[in-house]
């Protein structure tokens, strides 16, 4: 089973088996999300957020953690956040952009489609 520190909530689809426990959590504090895997910094998104909105700036995956698909989880667990606290998103990072464009159902949180062009 996977352990969680305080605050701390598992990326959407983690293992429960052996594996890698990989955490996802907001902080606030630095304005990004930081991904964990067994507790190492593995990755993040910076964001700012402004009344109703938040904009996501910027996505990392540190090199040794490339192609795992960390990047893709941390993308989808940041959109849920917003769509679960009411946000609307301007996705300014590039990467969060497309992931947006290949996952549809994303679409209808970009707070101005004619702007953002995603």
């Amino acid at each position: 089973m996977a352990r969680r520190s305080p605050g701390a909530r598992p990326a959407p689809s983690e293992a429960t088996g052996p594996g890698p426990i990989i955490e996802i959590h907001d902080d606030p504090d630095h304005s990004r999300y930081r991904l964990t895997v067994d507790g190492q910094r593995a990755g993040y998104v910076t964001y700012a957020r402004q009344l109703g909105e938040v904009t996501f700036i910027h996505t990392v995956i540190r090199p040794a953690y490339a192609g795992r698909g960390l990047g893709q989880r941390l993308a989808a667990f940041v959109l849920d956040e917003a769509r679960a606290g009411g946000r609307r998103v301007r996705p300014q990072c590039p990467y969060i952009a497309a992931y947006i464009e290949r996952h549809g159902s994303y679409r209808d949180l970009i707070a101005d489609p004619a702007i953002d062009q995603v």
